[in-house]
């Protein structure tokens, strides 16, 4: 059964956004995957990627050929790639990245070490995404909040 954190429950239901789980696995296969190109999958597809284990190393390459063989069967053009961390920033229970300090502190939360690594690896993975320029940030604090950072 898949476990979605409470930030995402305004989509969880209807699947319109990735959520964060499946946003780890993408991350741990390797594969760059737009909402657009997400937006083109069933349901039914959406909650398999959902579902598929995506640990160990086969479950890895089964989960990176779905997703690969989805994104070409919805778009006619191949899904792009992404690098593969060795060692990603969310399995690293020492370091808590620069990005995620510096938005805590916009909310006048001081990440500890000790707060840090108490976090899953999940919840680590997600205030990571969440704290990237790049991203839509509204629900860092949601998500401070329901890990019990503030």
């Amino acid at each position: 059964m898949a476990k979605f954190f409470q930030f995402e429950t305004d989509f969880v239901d209807s699947l319109r956004c990735i959520p964060m789980q499946v946003r780890m696995k993408l991350d741990t296969c390797g594969i760059k995957l737009k909402l657009q190109d997400w937006n083109h999958f069933s349901t039914s597809e959406r909650e398999q990627l959902v579902e598929m284990p995506c640990t160990a190393a086969t479950e890895i390459a089964a989960y990176r050929e779905f997703v690969s063989n989805l994104v070409v069967e919805h778009t006619g053009t191949p899904a792009k790639d992404l690098p593969i961390e060795e060692h990603p920033a969310w399995l690293n229970v020492t370091t808590i990245p620069d990005d995620v300090s510096e938005k805590a502190e916009e909310f006048q939360v001081k990440l500890t070490p000790d707060k840090w690594a108490n976090l899953t690896p999940e919840q680590r993975f997600a205030l990571i995404k969440l704290s990237r320029p790049s991203h839509e940030n509204k629900n860092f604090l949601p998500a401070l909040q329901e890990f019990n950072l503030n």
